[in-house]
């Protein structure tokens, strides 16, 4: 092989090198900007939807996360309706949230958080001691619901409730599905302004 081969070898070994480190680095870049599975990144200026419209796979953004909602629950109790749309926070304690969306007697978001039921609570009495926090019952009833995603509920059926209210508007509730036993969670009451939707095919 004479120099100028040898040279030509070279040059071609450099520059395959180098394209596949170009390749390597583009790919690093665009793995890191990933956002993991149940939290991802904030959609900034993208199309939006009104929270009273969400639907399953739609991206909410609360805070500083924004979450695909996998599933949504919608109730009907006599002339009341109102909706609970359910994601995956892995950052948080329980990783389980909903939102619910209530528009009676006045438009209202709340978040919920799964809370561990101490034996001694029972859904139904006048207060519930919790957490440092004395709640003083709202309301009861019993609704039809229909669900759409993943729930792990039936796809209709009747769902019992018990609402708790605390000074500075925490809220607390005991809900039980069909046949199911009490599930308890605590609530926050969101502003309009703390909720952004944006629908999943992004129009």
């Amino acid at each position: 092989m004479d120099g100028a081969s040898a040279y030509l070898v070279v040059a071609l070994g450099c520059l395959v090198g180098l394209a596949v480190v170009v390749a390597v680095l583009r790919r690093r870049r665009r793995n890191r900007g990933r956002a993991p599975v149940g939290r991802q990144r904030r959609h900034g200026g993208g199309p939006r939807r009104d929270p009273r419209r969400i639907e399953v796979g739609d991206v909410v953004e609360v805070g500083d996360g924004a979450y695909p909602v996998r599933g949504s629950i919608r109730l009907v109790e006599g002339e009341w309706s109102w909706a609970q749309h359910l994601f995956d926070d892995p950052d948080r304690l329980g990783g389980r949230h909903r939102l619910s969306v209530a528009e009676s007697p006045g438009f209202e978001l709340v978040l919920w958080e799964p809370a561990p039921r101490a034996a001694t609570v029972t859904p139904g009495v006048p207060v519930v001691e919790f957490d440092g926090r004395r709640y003083s019952w709202h309301e009861s009833g019993q609704a039809r619901y229909t669900a759409s995603g993943a729930t792990g509920l039936a796809p209709s059926g009747t769902m019992r409730y018990h609402d708790y209210r605390a000074p500075g508007g925490a809220r607390l509730t005991f809900e039980a599905y069909g046949e199911t036993g009490w599930e308890m969670a605590r609530g926050e009451r969101l502003a309009d302004g703390e909720v952004n939707v944006h629908p999943q095919d992004g129009a």
